[in-house]
């Protein structure tokens, strides 16, 4: 019975200690989440940055985009004004190529 009576007490100490190893403190948690929310807040205002700059990219594209559109119009209508000066210059020197 003596060795019964150490056993039990030693066994509740070794299992009460295993069961507590596992317990975090809120402190620990509390500065295990701050550095994650810090992580979490440097990203967020890294992304808005990015996020800022691609729509800026977006923006200056089409915009470009306008740009050339209005550029491919001109230089067809360009092309238009060419075309109907050499076709004048052709009948011009038929007409000398005649007389």
């Amino acid at each position: 019975m003596p060795l019964m009576s150490k056993i039990v007490p030693l066994s509740a100490i070794l299992i009460g200690s295993l069961g507590l190893q596992g317990c975090a403190t809120k402190g620990f948690v509390r500065e295990q989440v701050a550095t994650v929310n810090q992580r979490v807040d440097a990203l967020d205002s890294r992304l808005q940055a990015t996020d800022g700059t691609a729509k800026q990219a977006l923006a200056e594209a089409q915009s470009a985009s306008g740009q050339a559109q209005n550029n491919g119009q001109r230089i067809d209508q360009l092309n238009a004004r060419v075309d109907g000066v050499e076709q004048r210059l052709q009948e011009a020197q038929k007409k000398r190529a005649r007389n």
